[in-house]
């Protein structure tokens, strides 16, 4: 009689609260090819369009072995926001380049996780062409999120980039731990991660060796947060350039960069703006203990940005910096002057501290140099601060 009884509940409990079951889809089962030969992008996308599909959380394998992939766009909105995509091999891009611009891109999706695997984008003869100055196209992005939601991207390598790694833009969310980014230091426009009209975005415990930016924002970067990030050969981590083009800009605001090692850069933290009346705003940033380490320019405000003096000669920035904090950065710079503030005439920077910094050029205390900064030093400064 128990037992009956028992069964009866279970029934009744099934019929009530039906367990949600998770569909798993392997994009060997819809006709790919770990032979790095075959294109498998259809079988890629077809394995996309049945998870997307379902109603339950659903996740796609991507087993071992080398899949070419000619370029794919995985789009949503997909009926249900858990997608998890595993990748235990390496997607390549064909060889040579062409005319796309964005590789993968994932867009329009909420609910995206993806882990592991081995993105190369096979840039070799794409740089070959730019630093012969041929005429090039423009290059692809080998991974973009674009417009999409609550994404997280864990555990990742992303090597050789025809141009930037990847791109975040106009999406909210966004999380990126454990990536590994590399390209050759004369690889160009090859950065790590351009973030762009997005707002949280996180990235943690990540490295990035390229040939520009291992970090760059743009217009429209809010409430970002770096920590944990080792960057170098590249040109640093970066707010700008902005202020370039023919429209005012969204602003950049409420940035934080902590725990950082910068090593053999171009630059360190840099913001850097045109010097161009287009007006937009960068404030609230915090850069937190910093380590550099060779670096060319470790602490950079530069708003008279006019690369080869075409279209802003005797142009002011309009772009208004304010409230930037600089907080134990130490470690040692190439060149004799560490820190240079050079700032717009008619949008003087404001707010700008600075806190316990030690930088030191060949053993001996480095330089400084101000123009139109406002703000204060506490603590030990070194140099000694020309605010």
């Amino acid at each position: 009689m128990a037992v009956a009884t028992n069964l009866l509940l279970l029934t009744l409990l099934f019929a009530i609260s039906p367990i949600t079951m998770s569909a798993n889809y392997n994009v060997i089962n819809f006709g790919a090819k770990p032979d790095g030969r075959t294109d498998s992008a259809k079988a890629f996308l077809s394995a996309w369009t049945a998870a997307c599909a379902s109603k339950n959380p659903a996740s796609i394998t991507i087993p071992s072995g080398n899949f070419l992939v000619s370029q794919a766009l995985f789009k949503g909105p997909c009926n249900n926001a858990a997608m998890k995509i595993t990748i235990s091999g390496t997607i390549i891009a064909p060889s040579g380049y062409s005319s796309m611009t964005d590789w993968i891109t994932f867009k329009y999706v909420q609910g995206l996780s993806i882990f592991g695997g081995t993105l190369d984008g096979r840039g070799q003869a794409f740089w070959a062409c730019k630093l012969a100055r041929r005429s090039c196209p423009q290059g692809a992005t080998t991974l973009r999120i674009g417009q999409s939601k609550n994404v997280l991207i864990s555990g990742m390598r992303l090597v050789n980039s025809e141009m930037f790694h990847m791109v975040i833009f106009a999406s909210n969310g966004v999380t990126v731990q454990g990536m590994s980014i590399t390209a050759p230091e004369n690889s160009p426009n090859t950065d790590g991660i351009h973030i762009q009209q997005s707002s949280g975005v996180t990235i943690q415990s990540s490295t990035m060796r390229t040939g520009d930016d291992c970090i760059s924002m743009g217009a429209g970067s809010t409430n970002v947060w770096l920590e944990r990030i080792t960057c170098g050969p590249g040109h640093g981590i970066s707010i700008g350039s902005l202020g370039g083009g023919t429209t005012d800009e969204e602003g950049v605001r409420n940035i934080t960069v902590r725990n950082a090692i910068i090593t053999g850069t171009q630059n360190g933290v840099r913001i850097k703006t045109w010097g161009k009346p287009n007006s937009g705003f960068v404030k609230d940033v915090k850069f937190e203990h910093v380590t550099m380490q060779n670096v060319q320019n470790p602490m950079v405000i530069d708003q008279n940005y006019c690369p080869g003096n075409v279209n802003c000669p005797n142009q002011n920035s309009g772009i208004k910096i304010s409230q930037v904090w600089y907080t134990d950065v130490k470690g040692s710079s190439a060149t004799p002057v560490a820190v240079k503030f050079d700032c717009s005439p008619s949008n003087p920077c404001n707010g700008i501290k600075l806190q316990d910094i030690k930088l030191t050029y060949q053993n001996k205390p480095a330089k400084s140099f101000c123009k139109n900064v406002k703000g204060s030093a506490s603590g030990l400064v070194i140099p000694q601060s020309c605010i």
